[in-house]
């Protein structure tokens, strides 16, 4: 069973709100096109805006099987679709040199299968939900090797030939923005870049995941977070999820605890936090 359009936009919008995901119209919309066209789409945006969070939202809201691939350096097919088991494929060979015939050494016996090719194969009563995470991290050739699986839910394999999705699952990308993606790989999905929230709808967030937390430590922290995020020569500005934490620290302190004692919630780096004591960022908050 493949997943089926959401019916409409504020549909999309309410699957990923029963799971905790405060989506704009524009972000819903992608959601629901992707599913709808049968596309995959790619979410582009800061660190910690939320992108992951979308895949496994509407995989829970739709109760579908999340086949994550997290990208690296060096992720090539082996990591991505398929290997050989080549430690079963020795002990076949050896067999086979004493006359026990272990049958053809690249079949699907002696196959490993890999996150992708787990997806394409999923049963029909299963729908799938793929998240191809930080696809920026990985390198040219990987790019190249997803064309095929993005154009029309297949890929090749030399030993078995080529096999098709029998239901095409919906498929998220993500990306941090670390290096251009190649054109190639844009066409082939829709686009949605995923900005900060604005400070209304992260105190929203925030009394969504934090359950019973004060308006005060909710207004408080996000005020705060704003200002962090003002600092552009900051190494690594704070995403929704440090809010969220934060938000939790200030609950398990006092509402009124000066922000700098916890600051460590939100910043990971010691000379962010250095440049912020310095600069009193976040005095009178």
């Amino acid at each position: 069973m493949s997943l089926e359009p959401t019916g409409s936009v504020e549909a999309a919008r309410a699957a990923l709100a029963s799971q905790g995901y405060l989506a704009d119209r524009p972000l819903a919309l992608a959601l629901y096109l992707a599913l709808e066209l049968g596309q995959p789409l790619l979410l582009e945006g800061e660190a910690g805006v939320g992108k992951t969070e979308v895949a496994r939202a509407y995989a829970q809201a739709t109760r579908a099987r999340l086949i994550r691939l997290q990208c690296h350096e060096g992720i090539d097919v082996h990591h991505a679709l398929y290997d050989w088991d080549y430690s079963r494929q020795l002990l076949a060979l050896r067999a086979a040199e004493g006359g026990l015939d272990e049958g053809e050494l690249f079949s699907r016996r002696f196959l490993l299968r890999r996150p992708l090719l787990e997806a394409l194969e999923a049963g029909p009563d299963q729908p799938v939900v793929v998240l191809i995470d930080e696809i920026d991290r990985a390198d040219d050739e990987f790019e190249a090797f997803l064309l095929e699986l993005l154009s029309d839910f297949q890929v090749t394999i030399p030993e078995l030939g080529t096999i098709v999705a029998t239901s095409p699952p919906l498929v998220v990308l993500t990306s941090n923005r670390t290096r251009e993606l190649h054109d190639a790989l844009k066409r082939r999905c829709l686009y949605h870049w995923i900005d900060y929230p604005t400070a209304e709808r992260e105190r929203e967030i925030v009394h969504i995941r934090v359950p019973g937390v004060p308006d005060q430590i909710a207004t408080r922290v996000v005020q705060a977070v704003g200002r962090l995020r003002e600092q552009s020569d900051l190494y690594k500005l704070p995403g929704v999820g440090e809010t969220i934490v934060w938000a939790r620290a200030l609950l398990a302190l006092d509402a009124s605890a000066p922000l700098e004692e916890s600051l460590g919630a939100v910043l990971k780096v010691h000379e962010d936090l250095v440049r912020v004591h310095q600069r009193g960022v976040l005095e009178g908050v």
